[in-house]
């Protein structure tokens, strides 16, 4: 256990050393106190509360899509780089399989992205406080929570696709290009097929789970938060096992 930690320590050092380390949550920061800015100055209906604006600070439909499609950016083609770098041939003559060292990897990124979203979290109840007062309305602090847990499951399952395209390719832009692609896709696909019973089997329909909030049924008959979340996670899972397979059986030239 003390050799997995001293591996994600060693990751978590390498995101850190990099320049650009900090350009994401200074860019998070800077747009939810700039909409807040916005809100207030030119919105006539911004009689909303300060934990509305949080929430929508971090949810997936609002603001959080942003952290979404930087942690893509970011995380995506930490793989990729080791082998266009050349570095991945140092991981790989450690006396560590190859199974905990890409694991090592992925527990980095699952903390990167709970960084981000404390940090929208952190912003958004600052700026929401400051601008409109903390009066719950018909949002309190369990809501915004929860729109700060069910956008860790939106963007883990974008990132983890992205993260097995980058192992599977070695290449950092089809990992970031494709993650992009199925984000952006993501609300059209929606449309197009949501209304056949099969489609509800598919990653897209079920990867937002803050629409069961309020107690709202799924789009399509069968739907439960339980049935999207069981559907999550074999995708999941599935995107795990194809990237820690290729891993581990492919040769290093």
């Amino acid at each position: 256990m003390r050799s997995f930690g001293n591996l994600v320590i060693n990751e978590w050092q390498k995101m850190y050393k990099k320049k650009s380390f900090f350009l994401p949550y200074a860019l998070l920061a800077a747009m939810v106190v700039f909409v807040g800015y916005m809100i207030v100055t030119f919105s006539e209906d911004s009689a909303g509360t300060g934990m509305e604006f949080a929430k929508l600070a971090v949810a997936s439909k609002g603001m959080g899509q942003v952290l979404t499609i930087l942690a893509i950016a970011v995380t995506a083609g930490s793989v990729a780089k080791e082998h266009s770098y050349g570095t991945i041939k140092l991981l790989l003559i450690r006396a560590q399989n190859r199974g905990k060292i890409l694991a090592s990897k992925y527990a980095v990124i699952l903390i990167y992205v709970i960084s981000l979203i404390a940090l929208m979290l952190a912003v958004g109840f600052a700026t929401g406080a400051a601008l409109f007062g903390m009066g719950e309305g018909s949002t309190n602090w369990q809501d915004v929570v929860m729109a700060a847990v069910y956008n860790l499951v939106y963007t883990m399952l974008y990132v983890t696709f992205a993260f097995a395209v980058g192992i599977v390719t070695r290449s950092t832009g089809p990992a970031i290009g494709i993650g992009m692609f199925m984000l952006m896709i993501e609300s059209l696909v929606n449309q197009l097929l949501a209304r056949y019973a099969w489609y509800k089997y598919l990653p897209f329909i079920n990867v937002d789970l803050s629409m069961y909030s309020n107690g709202s049924a799924g789009p399509i008959p069968g739907m439960t938060l339980t049935f999207s979340a069981a559907v999550l996670a074999v995708y999941l899972l599935l995107f795990l096992l194809v990237g820690f397979v290729t891993f581990k059986k492919r040769d290093v030239a």
